[in-house]
């Protein structure tokens, strides 16, 4: 389960896919981006762009903001996963790879250690249990916006409710006033 949420702290959004990036990748395969990324520059053929893509220089600084924060809330110092380097240099035609969840699938085939097989089948994992939260969330999101519908119909019928009150009160108001008006006329005298 540790290593299932180290992968999901490493699953970012970025336009509009979930992607993991070539070094984080790396790391859990326990190769280096070098070679990783050599391995999928043998075999691009199989990697398209809807399964990898570069990132642009913006996309890379919004996301190195979030890593550092990332990683630090996430990594536990006792588990197997230790806090990696955050590659720094990455810059102009070094800029990383990201892999949505069919590019990770696609290096499966790619990458045929033991270690990448097992760490594949973790990752697919991860992305699965990031589309159920996903999932979850829209079906909460959903229930909410009922309910803020609900209350708004509510207040609509509360503020009818306060402006009946509102005229009997003032109905009220108008017949005491009527009642003790100074009468005009002929005045008799009863006693």
């Amino acid at each position: 389960m540790q290593i299932i949420k180290s992968i999901q702290s490493r699953i970012y959004e970025v336009r509009g896919e979930r992607v993991m990036l070539d070094f984080d990748l790396a790391f859990l395969y326990e190769v280096e981006t070098r070679v990783l990324n050599q391995a999928v520059k043998r075999n691009s053929k199989r990697f398209p762009d809807d399964f990898m893509f570069r990132l642009t220089a913006k996309e890379w600084e919004a996301i190195r903001s979030q890593l550092v924060l990332g990683y630090e809330d996430t990594v536990n110092p006792s588990s197997q996963f230790v806090m990696m380097n955050i590659p720094s240099n990455r810059t102009g035609k070094y800029l990383p790879y990201a892999f949505t969840e069919q590019g990770v699938a696609m290096l499966s085939g790619v990458l045929n250690s033991d270690k990448a097989i097992s760490m594949n089948i973790a990752i697919m994992r991860a992305f699965v249990d990031v589309r159920r939260i996903l999932i979850k969330q829209i079906d909460v999101k959903d229930k909410l916006d009922e309910i803020v519908e609900r209350v708004g119909e509510h207040d609509i019928q509360l503020h009818h409710l306060y402006q009946a009150m509102e005229n009997l009160i003032d109905e009220k108001v108008a017949k005491k006033s009527w009642d003790e008006r100074e009468r005009i006329g002929f005045k008799t005298k009863n006693k």
